[in-house]
C-alpha cells in the first residue's frame, strides 16, 4: 500500500511536470475503479482542463482541475501512477488513462482494482470516503508533546490500529506502523491506555521522525521510477524470519484481520495479549 513518503516522492515528481498542463484526452481503460460523480461524461467533460494544482493529504492524492473538477485518487493497496510515453506498452493493470498536452501520459494502474479515481465537483470531495475522517499529515509540521498526548487521549485499542485507521495520523499504513513502532521500541499490539508518558514520548517522536527519514531516502532510491514499490530499505516491515538489524534477534510475522504485522520481540517487548 502506498503510504504518505510513497506518494510524496510521486507528487513532488509529478507537479513540476503536470501543473499548468492541460488535459487533452482521458479514458478508463478496466472497469470500478473509476467513480465519476460530475453527472457528465466523463471523457467530454475532463478534456480542455488543466491542471491547477496537485496535493496529498494521508494517502490520498488531489488534482485540482479548471472549471472546478478534481480529481482524487485513492490508491488503497495495489494502486499507482506511471508518467509515460504514449507508445510504452499498456499494462492489464491500467485502469485510468490521461493524455497530457506535452505527449505524455499519465496512467494510473491498479493489479487488484481495490484503489478508487474519483471525478468530482471541489463540493463532493469531503463527501467521499476517508476525506473528512484524516487527522493531520504525519509529514506536516510535528505536534508538541503536549498537543501529540491531547490527540491521542480518546483513542482506545491496540497502538498499531490507532495509528493505521489515519485518524489520530494520516499517512501511515501497515509498513510504516511497523517501522514507527519498531523505531520507538513499542509492542504493536500493546493497548493504548497501557503506555507510559516515556513510551507516548518515544512513539510521538518516531511517529514523525520515521517517515520524514523515508521521504528523504525515497526521493534518492526511486528517481523518475515512480511506479515502483520500494521497501527494501525498511528494517522490520517484510522482513519476518530475518534477524533485527538492531539487536539481532529474529523478527516475528503475526498474522490478523489479513495483514501482517512484523516487530522484533526484543526490542518491542511485551505478551501477545489481543482482547
Amino acid at each position: 500500500m502506498p503510504e504518505a513518503p510513497d506518494l510524496q516522492v510521486v507528487l513532488e515528481y509529478l507537479q513540476p511536470r503536470l501543473v499548468g498542463r492541460v488535459i487533452t484526452g482521458a479514458r478508463e481503460t478496466r472497469p470500478l475503479v473509476l467513480r465519476n460523480l460530475t453527472g457528465e461524461r466523463f471523457s467530454d467533460d475532463i478534456a480542455g482542463r488543466s491542471i491547477v494544482a496537485m496535493t496529498r493529504h494521508g494517502k490520498l492524492l488531489f488534482f485540482e482541475l479548471s472549471g472546478d473538477r478534481v480529481v482524487l485518487i485513492n490508491p488503497m493497496l495495489t494502486g499507482g501512477l506511471r508518467y509515460t510515453e504514449p507508445d510504452e506498452k499498456l499494462l492489464k493493470s491500467v485502469t485510468v488513462t490521461f493524455d497530457i498536452d506535452d505527449g505524455h501520459q499519465l496512467r494510473y494502474f491498479d493489479q487488484k482494482r481495490m484503489g478508487m479515481v474519483y471525478y468530482l465537483r471541489p463540493d463532493q470531495v469531503n463527501e467521499t470516503p476517508r476525506v473528512e475522517e484524516q487527522g493531520p499529515d504525519v509529514l506536516d509540521a510535528p505536534m508538541s508533546l503536549d498537543e501529540f498526548k491531547t490527540a491521542l487521549r480518546p483513542f482506545r485499542g491496540e497502538i498499531k490500529g490507532i495509528l493505521t485507521r489515519g485518524r489520530l495520523i494520516s499517512g501511515v499504513g501497515n509498513a510504516y506502523a511497523d517501522e514507527i513502532l519498531h523505531a520507538a521500541g513499542l509492542h504493536p499490539y500493546k493497548k493504548k491506555t497501557a503506555l507510559s508518558d516515556e513510551e507516548i514520548a518515544r512513539l510521538q517522536e518516531a511517529v514523525y521522525r520515521v517517515p520524514l527519514e523515508a521521504f528523504k531516502l525515497l526521493q534518492e532510491k526511486v528517481g523518475e521510477n515512480i511506479h515502483k514499490k520500494e521497501r527494501r530499505y525498511l528494517k522490520v516491515h517484510g522482513k519476518g524470519g530475518k534477524p533485527c538489524p538492531v539487536c539481532g534477534y529474529e523478527i516475528s510475522a503475526i498474522t490478523a484481520n489479513q495483514r501482517v504485522t512484523n516487530f522484533c520481540r526484543k526490542c518491542q517487548p511485551g505478551l501477545l495479549v489481543r482482547n
